[in-house]
C-alpha cells in the first residue's frame, strides 16, 4: 500500500469528526426539544446552567453538559457565564408556532435513525418499508417540519396565488389533498374556508388516527384509508393537493393519472416537492444539502418508495420539475406553472388540465 498523504489523513479525519458531531447534534437537539430545554432558553433569554435546570425541573449536570455541546455545534450561545439564545435561533428552536421553526426535524431524525439496522435487508433484497413501519416518532417529526408552512403560508400566501382557486374556496369547492398524513394542512384550509368540502386520503394507519382526531372537530372534513377507498375518478374535484408526497409513493405514475381524472375540467392541482435536479451531477451543485436530501432517500422516501415489488423509487430528488412536467404532461395535463414561495427546500407547480 502507497503511503498516504499526512495532511489529507488529518483532512479526512476532521470531515469524519464533523460528521459525528451533526448525528450528535440532532440526537441532543431531540431532547432538548422533548425537554423543553430550547423554549425555556427562548422565555428566559441569558441563563445559567442551574437557572434553566430549576426552571425545567431538570438535573443541572446534564443540562450543564448539553449547553456545551450545544454552544460547541452552533446552536445556542454562550457570553459572560451565560447561555441564550439569539433571536432567530429562538424562533427556529424554540417557537413552534413561528413560520421559520425547524426544531421538528430533529424528532424526524431520531425516529428514522432508530430503524437504521433495519436498511440492511432492504439493500439486500431490494425491498423498502411502508411509513408505518418506520414509527410513531418519525411520523410526528414529518408534521412538525412541514407544520410552519402549512400554519403560515398556505391560507396566507399559497392559495392567494393560485388562479381562481381562492373565489372558489370562498364560494364552495370541493378540495383532497392525496398523502394527507396527520391532516394539519386540510385543517388549516376547512378552518379557513367552511363553505368548502375537503377530503384527505392516506393508507398510514398512524397518520389516519391522528387525521381523524381533527376531522372530529370539523364538519367540512373528511378522511379516507386509501386500503378501502379511493379517491373518486368523476372529475368534480375543484382543487388537488399533494405536499412533499409523490415521490415517497410506489406508483406515482398511477396517482398522477388518478389525479388527472379526479380533477374538474377547470381545477387545480397544487404540488409542493423536494427541489432538486435530474441529474446526480446538477445535484451535487447543491453541495452538503444534498447529502442530506440522499440521505433521507436512503433512509426514508426511497425506502417508501420501493415498499412493493413493483415500486417507482423515485426517491426525494425524483420528483423535480422536468420530471414533474413530463409526468404531468404525459397524464393529459396541459398547463404547468411554476411558483416561487420563498422555501429553500421546495419547489411548487400550478398543474391543470
Amino acid at each position: 500500500m502507497a503511503a498516504l498523504n499526512k495532511e489529507k489523513v488529518e483532512a479526512r479525519f476532521g470531515h469524519l469528526f464533523g460528521k459525528v458531531e451533526g448525528a450528535f447534534s440532532c440526537v441532543l437537539g431531540h431532547v432538548g426539544d422533548k425537554l423543553g430545554l430550547y423554549a425555556a432558553l427562548k422565555e428566559s433569554g441569558p441563563t445559567t446552567s442551574a437557572a434553566l435546570a430549576e426552571a425545567t425541573g431538570l438535573h443541572e449536570r446534564w443540562v450543564r453538559e448539553w449547553l456545551y455541546q450545544q454552544t460547541a455545534a452552533g446552536i445556542t450561545s454562550h457570553e459572560g457565564g451565560q447561555f441564550f439564545l439569539d433571536d432567530e435561533a429562538a424562533e427556529i428552536y424554540g417557537t413552534e408556532e413561528s413560520g421559520v421553526f425547524g426544531a421538528g426535524i430533529f424528532e424526524l431524525v431520531a425516529g428514522l435513525v432508530a430503524t437504521a439496522d433495519r436498511l440492511e435487508e432492504c439493500f439486500k433484497t431490494g425491498m423498502g418499508e411502508p411509513y408505518d413501519s418506520f414509527g410513531s416518532q418519525t411520523a410526528r417529526g414529518i408534521e412538525r417540519m412541514m407544520g410552519p408552512f402549512f400554519r403560515t403560508r398556505l391560507v396566507q400566501d399559497v392559495i392567494p396565488a393560485l388562479d381562481g382557486v381562492e373565489a372558489k374556496l370562498r364560494a364552495g369547492a370541493k378540495v383532497a389533498d392525496i398523502g394527507c398524513g396527520g391532516g394539519l394542512a386540510l385543517e388549516v384550509m376547512a378552518r379557513a374556508f367552511p363553505q368548502s368540502r375537503f377530503h384527505g386520503f392516506d393508507n398510514s394507519r398512524m397518520a389516519l388516527k391522528r387525521a381523524h382526531s381533527r376531522a372530529a372537530e370539523l364538519d367540512n372534513l373528511t378522511i379516507h384509508d386509501t386500503t378501502h377507498s379511493r379517491l373518486e375518478e368523476d372529475a368534480s374535484y375543484d382543487l388537488l393537493t399533494t405536499f412533499d408526497c409523490i415521490h415517497d409513493m410506489t406508483h406515482p405514475t398511477e396517482t398522477i393519472g388518478a389525479i388527472r381524472r379526479s380533477l374538474a375540467p377547470d381545477g387545480t392541482w397544487f404540488v409542493a416537492d423536494v427541489h432538486g435536479h435530474p441529474s446526480f451531477e446538477k445535484n451535487l451543485e447543491q453541495g452538503e444539502v444534498s447529502a442530506m436530501f440522499y440521505g433521507f432517500s436512503v433512509i426514508c422516501c426511497m425506502r417508501s418508495a420501493l415498499s412493493t415489488p413493483d415500486g417507482e423509487g423515485l426517491g426525494t430528488l425524483g420528483f423535480c420539475e422536468p420530471v414533474a412536467r413530463e409526468m404531468s404532461r404525459e397524464a393529459g395535463f396541459t398547463r404547468f406553472e411554476k411558483h416561487d414561495f420563498d422555501n429553500p427546500v421546495n419547489d411548487y407547480y400550478e398543474i391543470r388540465l
